[in-house]
């Protein structure tokens, strides 16, 4: 697989960028960005207070959310590459996941206020069917394991509509 420089999700159609988590124009969520580099994707967080579970800690929504949004990131750009879409000479991808189920391990507490990283490995594509294992870290400190089964969102077809 390539390096990139672009993150997959400034690559969606405008019309496919308002989520919360990692919409480009979505202005008041999170802006994750996921970045294919070799054979995985990474992106990074850095959770405030607003997001506090036990003083310390951030609530395990956010954590379920930044999986979520990371996995279908990398689900899109592991698509592409599958494809044989060059991202780094793109600017639209005609490529869109949503999850289909999500799977979370909790390890230990996620830090507040501690830059977060968020790794992910491609597990299999079969059609239009991508499933990604990834993790949360805050450091040295492995917080989660998630696994994401993602499918690919063909604008106006019947089923999304």
């Amino acid at each position: 697989m390539q390096n990139k420089s672009k993150a997959i999700q400034d690559l969606y159609p405008d019309e496919l960028a308002h989520c919360y988590g990692c919409g480009k124009n979505n202005p008041f969520g999170y802006q994750l960005k996921t970045y294919l580099v070799g054979d995985e994707t990474i992106a990074h967080f850095t959770p405030d207070e607003k997001f506090t579970a036990l003083p310390g800690s951030v609530y395990g929504g956010l954590v379920a959310s930044l999986l979520d949004c990371h996995g279908t990131g990398s689900a899109a750009a592991f698509a592409c590459v599958a494809e044989n879409i060059d991202l780094e000479n793109t600017e639209i991808i005609p490529v869109r996941c949503v999850t289909a189920s999500l799977k979370i391990d909790f390890k230990a507490p996620t830090p507040m206020g501690t830059e977060l990283e968020l790794t992910g490995k491609l597990r299999s594509i079969e059609g239009r069917k991508i499933w990604v294992d990834m993790t949360l870290s805050a450091g040295d400190i492995l917080c989660a394991t998630g696994e994401i089964f993602s499918v690919l969102h063909i604008p106006h077809h019947p089923f999304f509509l």
